[in-house]
């Protein structure tokens, strides 16, 4: 039986045979544990990380009482998205890292379309 981190592992890989972060359009990607949430913008051409945002930032802070929750993954996305406009950076592919598209990674991503990202 395979456990569900390495069905997401799995899931995973996949996508990524398909999506691919230039310099461009570079790729949105997010993981989720149970307490916290993290998106980060990553260059795949040159392998670095351009923009990061997560619930552990200091810029988070006490706007949430948990960060495993939809709040707080709607602010990191607004974080992130504020961040990335500051940088000039406007259109970004989505990785959703083998997770489904619902709840946390949906407020997250939504947010981060309504504060200006394009994907």
């Amino acid at each position: 039986m395979i456990k569900k981190r390495e069905a997401r592992y799995k899931r995973h890989k996949r996508i990524r045979k398909k999506v691919y972060g230039a310099s461009e359009r570079p790729r949105l990607n997010v993981f989720k544990s149970i307490k916290h949430i993290y998106a980060q913008i990553i260059d795949d051409s040159s392998g670095s990380t351009l923009v990061a945002a997560s619930t552990v930032d200091k810029e988070f802070g006490g706007k949430t009482i948990k960060g495993g929750n939809i709040e707080a993954a709607k602010t990191v996305g607004q974080l992130l998205a504020k961040r990335a406009v500051d940088k000039g950076i406007k259109k970004v592919v989505f990785d959703r890292g083998g997770y489904i598209y619902h709840g946390r990674l949906k407020a997250l991503a939504e947010a981060a379309r309504g504060a200006g990202l394009e994907f």
